[in-house]
């Protein structure tokens, strides 16, 4: 299976993180936006930048692990899953995970431990980094602020079946006994 390219790349050489903090910072292009937004199914990102601080972990840790603590900031366009009007969520999250590499993942199950991006090679992309932080921050169910469900969704039934819904067996808890 061939892997496309990623929407935004920016890959960094392992072996310029060293004992200091190696610091990198990027905002999308308006082509790398639009990408994004493809992947995404958003029907747009108006803004995206992430700024990342990578180190070394102290002694005593896996090999090779990257330790990047980031900070992503972004405007996407969404989709109202109750109202379907368009409307913009900001996003402004830090995060914190870890590069391992590939095949040294961690299978430990603790929601608590950090996030994994497992790699090959010598070098780390901290633009799909970015990318696969904003997928998860953003709710899979977008809601509009005050977007609220039609009222006649509680009213009686009506339309073909609505005969049939006298017949709907009761509720046990709505039960005395």
């Amino acid at each position: 299976m061939t892997q496309l390219p990623p929407e935004i790349s920016h890959p960094i050489a392992l072996d310029r993180i060293r004992d200091t903090d190696f610091i990198f910072s990027f905002e999308a292009t308006a082509d790398e936006r639009n990408a994004v937004a493809g992947r995404l199914q958003e029907p747009l990102v108006e803004f995206l930048a992430c700024s990342f601080v990578l180190r070394r972990p102290a002694a005593g840790s896996r090999g090779g692990e990257i330790v990047c603590e980031g900070r992503l900031r972004a405007r996407v366009q969404r989709e109202c899953v109750v109202s379907l009007e368009l409307f913009i969520e900001v996003v402004d999250q830090r995060f914190r995970v870890v590069f391992v590499p590939e095949g040294n993942e961690s299978d430990d199950a603790d929601p608590e431990t950090d996030d994994e991006i497992p790699y090959s090679g010598t070098m780390v992309d901290l633009g799909e980094a970015a990318v696969e932080q904003l997928a998860l921050v953003l709710d899979p169910y977008p809601r509009k602020p005050g977007a609220k469900l039609p009222e006649d969704l509680n009213s009686e039934p009506s339309g073909p079946f609505a005969a049939l819904a006298r017949f709907a067996r009761p509720d046990p808890e709505d039960e005395e006994g």
